[in-house]
């Protein structure tokens, strides 16, 4: 995954609780271009599951998703 451009990185990791770190990557889905790469660090386990299930739904790409040392990585690209 070292190949990969991020674009955009939020770090929602002091964000309070599910739904927070979801709402910021649906905001910028929402509002980036399409091709942009969106990192997001979280630590809520909850939205491990929910963000890739959400991006699914509306098809946009996960690229990977990793535990890290107390955190979560998220990367994500717009494709549409």
């Amino acid at each position: 995954m070292a190949d990969v451009k991020i674009d955009k990185s939020i770090d929602a990791r002091c964000t309070l609780g599910c739904p927070g770190p979801l709402m910021e990557l649906i905001s910028a889905i929402k509002h980036e271009e399409v091709g942009t790469v969106i990192e997001l660090l979280f630590i809520e386990k909850d939205t491990s599951v929910n963000a890739p299930m959400w991006l699914a739904k509306v098809g946009q790409e996960l690229i990977s998703l990793e535990q890290k040392d107390g955190y979560w990585r998220l990367v994500a690209k717009k494709i549409k």
